[in-house]
Order: structure tokens, then sequence, then C-alpha cells
């Protein structure tokens, strides 16, 4: 069985610095970056898949290559908060992490819409930015009768008051979160796309990238236009 010094070996080696100025270019703190390509830790995955001993000591490297590799192979339903919290806390500096690998795997936990309303409320911006995702998760995976609507609705009402005074990447994830009910929740399409219309164009630092933010109510629409209205995911894993 592979271990984790042999792990992030293999990881070093197939990192490139070209990889690795693209990480950094969108914000993510460079020396802990090795620039491993999404489709090479794919192939690492699936050797290790189920590992969940090896997917947490992966983490704690603070490497973002293996911490992505982790939320790959993690169960989620099978860590604990505290684990959680540990995990969005130290996604700080790493966009990739706490925007996915962190919500991948909160979403499979019994509690993940308690931890993500935690986050959510948190002042760190990159536990934040976690919570709206894993929310946003939630909405695009569990059918609508197992949603708290009203709560939902809710947040939607937060969004439009204080998405633009957000901090940066709260920013971001807020309009994800609208695009994610607009999209997943036929029931709060409506209420949805109002919102989207009273936030417009919502501006985000992009780090030295042209990389653009989407615009909810185009999003949403296009959504509806390609017949994917109200269609949930079997996993937000990408």
């Amino acid at each position: 069985m592979a271990s984790v010094a042999a792990i992030m070996a293999s990881l070093k080696s197939k990192g490139s610095e070209k990889t690795r100025k693209i990480y950094a270019r969108h914000g993510m703190a460079p020396e802990r970056v090795f620039g491993v390509s999404v489709a090479d830790l794919k192939v690492i995955a699936k050797s290790i898949k189920g590992r969940q001993e090896l997917a947490c000591h992966l983490y704690a490297t603070g490497t973002m290559d293996a911490m992505y590799l982790a939320g790959m192979i993690a169960d989620g339903s099978k860590m604990t908060r505290a684990q959680l919290n540990a995990w969005a806390e130290n996604a700080a500096g790493l966009q990739m992490i706490s925007e996915y690998t962190v919500p991948w795997v909160a979403v499979e936990h019994p509690e993940a819409r308690e931890v993500a309303l935690a986050w959510m409320k948190s002042g760190r911006e990159h536990v934040a930015t976690s919570g709206w995702c894993t929310y946003a998760g939630i909405v695009a995976l569990q059918p609508d009768d197992k949603l708290d609507l009203a709560e939902i609705e809710k947040l939607l009402g937060t969004i439009a008051k204080e998405i633009h005074d957000a901090p940066n990447r709260v920013r971001y994830t807020m309009n994800g979160f609208a695009i994610a009910v607009g999209s997943y929740v036929k029931s709060l399409a409506p209420q949805a796309k109002k919102v989207a219309r009273q936030i417009g164009a919502v501006q985000v630092e992009m780090g030295d990238t042209a990389c653009k933010v989407p615009l909810a109510l185009a999003s949403i629409e296009k959504a509806e236009a390609a017949g994917r209205a109200g269609q949930k995911r079997k996993t937000i894993r990408c």
C-alpha cells in the first residue's frame, strides 16, 4: 500500500512549474503547491480510493495538491464535525480547497446543513466561502422535499442585501449559491431570478486571470433553456 511519503514524492514528481504558476495567478499560495494537474490526481485517486486515514494524513500535509487528492478519496460521512472544521480552517490561501474540496466532503456529512450555516457566519473569508459552497452543494444534490425551502429563501434575501459589501470570495460564492438555487430548486427559481436581477453583475477580484464572474440570471436562464432546471446532481465532485 502506498504511504503518505510515497504519494507526496509522486505528486512532487508530477508537478510542473507551468501549472503551479497558473494556480498562483488564481490566488493560491505558491509555496504550498506542486502544480499537479487534476487529470494526474484522478489517476492517483483511483488507486487509493476508500483509504480514509490516508486521506486525512494527505490533507494534513498542507500541500494543495495532496489536499485536493484527499478530497477525492475521503468519505465525508465518516468524518467528525471537528475534522470538517479543521479542514475548513486549514484551507486558508487555497481557494480550490475551500470552495471545492471542503464542500465535497461536508455535503456527505449527516449534519451538512448545520455545518454550512455555521461556516457561512464565519468572519474568516475562506471558511465563509466553504459554507456557501457547501449549502449550494446541498441544494444541488438533495430532493426539494428534503430541503428547508423557507431557510433557502431567507438566504437569498441575505444575498440581495449583503453581497456587494461581502468579502471578495464570499461575493463569488454567494453569487454561486443564487445560481444553484435557481438551477436546482424549481419552486424557488422565481425568487432566485428576482435576486439575480437585483444583484446584477458582481465584482470580484479574480487575480491575474481572464476569469469572469458568471451573471446569476443568465446562468439560471441557461439551465432552464437547456431543460436542466430542477435536475439534481449525483455528486458535486469534479
